[in-house]
């Protein structure tokens, strides 16, 4: 029976929501499976005995994260046949969907470049890494959460650091540097003015395209700002008239998003370098489009 001083599993749940979420969207890079393995793991938090469990919110993320690591396992075969590039769901991030983003490295930590970059790991070094970068899990509680020991905790942690990066090189320097540039990037695409954008492109940038064969779209990365120029300029003679263009926080960052009337068709992130764009990251497949048209959407 429910009393005043203990909550019913919903409200139980719920209350952890929103972190539960946030771990599985950075352990899988879908918005969508992440979904599902929160749902998932609600299913089993109700068919537990919950006398048996002390602290739900441990007990509700090691649940998540091991559901993760198989999703995890799988995923890896699904991509290897994948059509074209395989990029991150886009998730806006102006309503805390991923929790706090107040500083250069919470951004960072859910940054498209970030997720990129994870997908290098091996499912237990990224379930480390993102429980220790992300969450702030000391080394006993993520040897808790694996069932690992904590030399071994701390031995997977190095390795995934080291194949990641220090995070610290990937920060743009500048505050506001970012919005200024995506915000001059997007007056330029609205009135095609190609000279413009090619102002606000690196020499050696790099176009990465994510259409899943579901739409057409590069199936391998477009490098160097004269060929990125050409592919842009097909884009906006064949979509800019249907299209419109609009800024969002995708990610922890300024944003370009495309919309055909009230349907969300194309989300393209920047990655800075030396101040100027260094590359681009275009999702337009209609799958991993989903989640983020629906936030879009909310007033």
């Amino acid at each position: 029976m429910t009393t005043a001083t203990t909550p019913s599993a919903s409200d139980e749940f719920e209350r952890h929501r929103p972190r539960l979420f946030g771990l599985a969207y950075r352990m899988l890079g879908s918005a969508d499976e992440a979904e599902d393995t929160v749902q998932d793991a609600w299913l089993r938090f109700t068919a537990a005995d919950r006398t048996g469990i002390e602290h739900p919110g441990a007990w509700l993320a090691k649940v998540v994260t091991n559901l993760c690591l198989t999703r995890l396992t799988s995923a890896r075969a699904r991509r290897e046949s994948y059509v074209g590039t395989w990029l991150p769901e886009p998730v806006a991030t102006a309503d805390g969907t991923l929790g706090p983003l107040e500083s250069a490295e919470q951004r960072d930590a859910v940054s498209t470049a970030l997720l990129l970059l994870l997908e290098r790991l091996t499912p237990t070094e990224r379930a480390v890494y993102v429980l220790r970068e992300a969450f702030a899990y000391g080394y006993r509680e993520i040897a808790g959460v694996l069932d690992l020991g904590e030399a071994n905790c701390r031995q997977l942690y190095r390795r995934a650091a080291r194949r990641v990066g220090e995070p610290g090189s990937r920060f743009e320097p500048a505050p506001g540097r970012r919005e200024r540039l995506v915000a001059s990037f997007l007056t330029a695409a609205r009135e095609g003015d190609l000279t413009g954008l090619e102002r606000l492109l690196a020499e050696d940038v790099t176009w990465w395209s994510d259409g899943g064969g579901k739409v057409s779209a590069a199936r391998r990365p477009v490098e160097g700002r004269d060929k990125v120029l050409r592919l842009m300029a097909g884009v906006l003679r064949r979509y800019a008239t249907g299209w419109e263009l609009t800024l969002a926080e995708i990610n922890g960052a300024p944003a370009l998003v495309a919309r055909s009337g009230a349907v969300l068709v194309g989300v393209l992130s920047f990655e800075l370098r030396d101040g100027v764009i260094g590359e681009l990251h275009a999702v337009m497949n209609p799958d991993k489009l989903g989640f983020a048209g629906r936030q879009l959407a909310r007033p």
